[in-house]
């Protein structure tokens, strides 16, 4: 699964730690800014969906 954080790039990576504590996160891209003026970037997770419960 693939989520992508939009915002801050200290903000991204204060929730790419959280999500890390819940779902099984297996690779963490490098921020990719958007175009001037913008000072926000984009941070791509792959992570493994947690676990269904029966």
């Amino acid at each position: 699964m693939r989520i992508r954080l939009h915002g801050t790039e200290d903000e991204c990576r204060r929730i790419a730690d959280r999500l890390a504590q819940v779902l099984d996160v297996l690779d963490i891209s490098r921020p990719y800014p958007d175009r001037p003026p913008s000072r926000l970037v984009r941070l791509y997770l792959t992570v493994n969906p947690p676990a269904e419960k029966e």
